[in-house]
């Protein structure tokens, strides 16, 4: 175990080490600031990120003919944005504004026309959407810098041998090239995104079950990913796009699911529910910031992404599906998708921030914006509660989410909105207490813990969704 009068040191030889390596990969660029210890932490230190308009959020109207070529830009602008990320993040922008001023204006420049394109492709079918020239420009934010990885003892070990190596390859990066690369690439979450689950006061409050509430439940056994099914894509927000996603998912159900997946195929491919369920059910993977090298180390949606440390296995993953507080369901059409959360809500805002941070034994206490350091034999939880409202024709929004809606606070859907069966996903991880470890992000979002989401592609069979239904309704538990 290292003592604490020694980790500091070692921290500033790393701060030091990695300022001088000039590598590929997600390093966020750390300037110390004598005006952000209060925000920053200990070392007063912020990291800076590229914080764009989402455009994508803004379409709420694409005509259906239109939507694969607008989800194609769409996904090419998440790449720009990547790209100016990693140029920051390697050194390869100054702190001069007038270097950060020429990467933003390039960056302007991309993303001015491609949301052109969005607006032609659009306009050949309907009304040239308003306003979205306006969304071209992006601005730099600053953050709190990475976590102490010092967070528990346990990672001591870690640090000492990460400002070792940094030393070394700072000193002569010819020496080895990819752990000068590697070393960058292990920024992470601040140590103000950590809390103490044990400190949080309970904070969840149920609604009552009213006259007429559907209190029964429906799950589907799928496994933890024992099949090894990951991929960097998202069929639903970026079809036919490779690395969509820039982040590694992790997948149950469905076994074929990826960027280029279509109803038939999902229809055709076999599953790992033991009930037949072919649902896709994924999100982004959790990894250890322990330093070691996973087989996507210098891959897309890994390494190459600022996403780095040991993929860690699910303990277990359940997934239920449940009532209405104030009356019954109906059946969910097959191939609905839903995304809960916001994937960029670092820079989005919070508004459909959806993530649930918590502790087996403390789980009425969750955590939006903070990932939980649990006491010793206690895990990590992740929730995912879905939308519960559909709007009753359509299986996707050119937003994503304009067609399913959350309930109110007494459990009642918006007007024009039916209740469906609520998905629940709750997935546990054992996490030594202590040990650093941060979600996979879109590397300009610094893996923060808001960011966390989930989605899902329903592809139960119309007789399996029934049976869900019917057990829904009718007070039962099925299994």
């Amino acid at each position: 175990m290292g003592q604490k009068g020694h980790r500091r040191p070692r921290l500033k030889l790393l701060a030091a080490a990695c300022a001088l390596v000039l590598g590929g990969g997600g390093v966020a660029v750390v300037a110390g600031n004598a005006n952000a210890g209060q925000d920053s932490g200990r070392t007063g230190e912020v990291t800076a990120t590229i914080d764009c308009p989402d455009v994508g959020d803004r379409l709420t109207d694409v005509p259906d003919q239109a939507r694969a070529e607008v989800d194609q830009n769409l996904a090419q602008l998440d790449g720009q944005v990547a790209d100016a990320y990693r140029q920051l993040a390697a050194g390869q922008v100054s702190k001069k504004k007038v270097q950060k001023d020429a990467l933003l204006g390039r960056l302007k420049d991309q993303r001015a026309t491609t949301i052109r394109r969005v607006s032609d492709v659009i306009g050949r079918s309907a009304g040239r959407p308003q306003g979205l020239d306006a969304l071209s420009g992006c601005t730099m934010k600053e953050a709190p810098a990475e976590a102490d990885p010092g967070v528990g003892a346990a990672a001591d070990a870690a640090v000492a041998a990460a400002a070792d190596a940094a030393v070394a390859a700072a000193a002569d990066p010819a020496r080895d090239p990819d752990a000068a690369r590697s070393i960058g690439q292990k920024r992470g979450p601040a140590q103000s995104d950590f809390v103490n689950i044990a400190k949080v006061r309970p904070n969840v409050n149920a609604p009552a079950a009213g006259r007429g509430a559907s209190t029964g439940s429906f799950s589907s056994q799928c496994g933890r990913n024992e099949n090894g099914h990951f991929n960097p894509d998202n069929v639903i927000v970026a079809p036919g796009v490779s690395n969509g996603a820039h982040h590694m998912h992790d997948y149950v159900g469905n076994k074929t699911t990826d960027a280029f997946s279509s109803n038939n195929s999902l229809a055709a491919s076999g599953t790992t529910c033991g009930n037949g369920d072919q649902s896709a059910y994924y999100w982004p993977v959790l990894r250890l910031r322990d330093g070691k090298a996973e087989k996507d180390a210098k891959a897309p949606g890994g390494g190459q992404d600022a996403n780095v440390g040991t993929i860690l296995r699910p303990k277990q993953v359940t997934i239920d599906f449940k009532g209405s507080p104030v009356g019954q369901v109906k059946a969910m059409p097959r191939f609905l998708r839903i995304i809960t959360g916001d994937a960029k809500a670092f820079t989005n805002g919070t508004a459909n921030a959806n993530a649930s941070w918590s502790c087996t034994g403390f789980e009425d206490r969750q955590l939006k914006d903070k990932y939980p350091i649990c006491p010793k034999g206690s895990d990590v939880v992740r929730t995912f509660t879905f939308q519960s409202c559909w709007d009753g024709r359509n299986i996707d929004s050119a937003n994503h989410r304009t067609h399913v809606a959350f309930a109110d606070k007494a459990g009642r859907c918006p007007k024009g909105f039916a209740a469906i069966p609520q998905l629940v996903q709750r997935i546990t991880y054992g996490v030594a207490p202590g040990a650093r470890f941060a979600v996979d992000s879109f590397p300009e979002q610094l893996h923060k813990p808001v960011t966390d989401h989930g989605d899902f592609i329903n592809v139960m069979s119309n007789g399996l969704m029934a049976q869900a239904v019917n057990c829904i309704n009718g007070g039962r538990t099925c299994r």
